[in-house]
C-alpha cells in the first residue's frame, strides 16, 4: 500500500498551512499582540488559499517570497511546517491556550 518510504512529513494541502496562519492570528488577538503583526498572518492565510499552486512546491523550488505579505519570519514559519509537518512557534502559541479548540493543525486521530 504505497507509501513514499516513509520519507518526510505528511503532504500539507495549502488550505490546512492557511488555517495553522489563520489560527495563529486568532490567538494573536487573544493576547492582544501588535495589530499589524496579526494582520500579517491574515493576510498570508488568504494569500496561500489564493495561489495556483502548492506551497509545498514553492518551498521546494525557494519562491516563497512570491507569497503576498510573506516576510523573512512567515516564510521562516512556512519552511518549517511543510518541511516538517509541525511549527514550533504555532506550538507554543497553542500551550498558552490549552482551553481553546484549535481550527488546524493536531486535530489527531482518536
Amino acid at each position: 500500500m504505497g507509501s513514499e518510504g516513509g520519507l518526510g512529513p505528511p503532504h500539507m494541502q495549502n488550505a490546512e498551512i492557511a488555517a495553522v496562519f489563520d489560527d495563529i492570528a486568532e490567538m494573536l488577538k487573544l493576547k492582544k499582540d501588535n495589530i499589524f503583526k496579526i494582520r500579517a498572518y491574515q493576510k498570508v492565510a488568504r494569500a496561500i488559499e489564493a495561489l495556483p499552486v502548492a506551497v509545498e512546491q514553492l518551498v521546494a523550488e525557494n519562491r516563497l517570497k512570491e507569497i503576498t505579505g510573506a516576510g523573512e519570519a512567515i516564510t521562516k514559519k512556512i519552511t518549517e511546517l511543510v518541511t516538517t509537518g509541525r511549527l514550533g512557534y504555532y506550538e507554543r502559541l497553542k500551550a498558552e491556550f490549552p482551553e481553546r479548540t484549535h481550527s488546524a493543525q493536531g486535530q489527531g486521530a482518536a
